[in-house]
């Protein structure tokens, strides 16, 4: 009789993930908000790397990754979503506007306002998740006047240069009225803004004294002397290793005192900054993430409702 013979034991090769330090991150941060020059980033990060290959395989965990998996898909049918365009406040916007699914009665509104990539699936989604919270949602594109976000993220995050300063506010003051004339909203509107979403939803907070509630997300504060203008209630949520953004956050709160503005703040120590953008590998801090989403959601209710 024939003795079996037994099939080799093939061993998986062992996928390691590169070694991300925060020096590299904070390259990345320098590179999407202050240079824009990748060929620079691409050339920093492979001195810290050791090698172009590890560069290669490092620089998609840092940046967003358009592909990764909704968290509220565009076909859930808890909710009802739709590109729209309206009067902004020198030409069209276009925006995507999402309702609950089983809407009855009038909901408060909340615009959400995109990072310096405008209006894409990652902020769609966002759009979504407010919506299934029981409000009206509303994701302008704020690079409208300039043609509407582009699908490379580079070319995005360049137009963003060139956008008139004036108009971002002006559009958002007009986004607000949009919102308030709508038959099922209750006729709040509050905004919630990431980055430079996050610094959009601060201005808006001082040109908008009819928006009830702001909520940013590591966003640069306005200029101190225009502190005073501010009606709504703000959230704001800050990094605790975003340096760049956090340097303002002092100068911030003296001035939302000395104005009388309510205001809470929050700093999530170890966090990152973009650390509520779970399409980013490398910078998503999900104990942040749902800690900061629970007290916005919680925030937006109390203000909105």
């Amino acid at each position: 009789m024939t003795e079996p013979v037994a099939k080799p034991v093939v061993t998986p090769p062992i996928v390691t993930r590169p070694l991300i330090t925060q020096v590299m991150i904070d390259a990345y941060d320098e590179y999407t908000h202050l240079t824009l020059d990748r060929r620079r980033f691409m050339e920093q990060l492979t001195r810290l790397a050791g090698s172009g290959a590890a560069a290669a395989a490092i620089a998609p965990m840092l940046a967003a990754n358009s592909a990764q998996a909704a968290i509220v898909a565009e076909d859930d049918g808890r909710v009802k979503g739709e590109d729209i365009t309206y009067s902004g406040s020198s030409g069209e916007m276009k925006g995507y506007l999402v309702r609950p699914a089983d809407q009855s009665g009038k909901r408060g509104a909340v615009i959400v306002i995109h990072e310096n990539r405008g209006l894409n699936p990652h902020i769609r989604d966002v759009a979504r998740r407010v919506a299934l919270e029981g409000f009206v949602a509303l994701a302008p594109d704020f690079l409208s006047p300039l043609g509407g976000t582009p699908s490379d993220e580079d070319k995005a995050r360049d137009m963003f240069t060139k956008l008139d300063a004036a108009q971002v506010p002006a559009d958002g003051v007009a986004t607000v009225a949009y919102l308030k004339s709508l038959k099922d909203g209750n006729g709040k509107v509050g905004a919630v803004g990431f980055c430079w979403g996050g610094g959009a939803v601060n201005q808006l907070a001082v040109h908008a004294p009819n928006l009830s509630a702001g909520v940013v997300y590591y966003g640069m504060q306005p200029k101190a002397e225009d502190v005073q203008k501010i009606k709504a209630a703000l959230l704001l949520h800050y990094a605790g290793l975003d340096q760049r953004t956090n340097a303002g956050i002092d100068a911030y709160k003296k001035a939302l005192d000395a104005a009388h503005v309510e205001y809470t703040v929050y700093v999530y120590d170890g966090a990152n900054h973009a650390f509520n953008n779970d399409t980013s590998a490398a910078r998503y801090d999900k104990k942040a993430a749902d800690l900061a989403w629970g007290r916005t959601v919680a925030f937006l209710k109390e203000k909105l409702g």
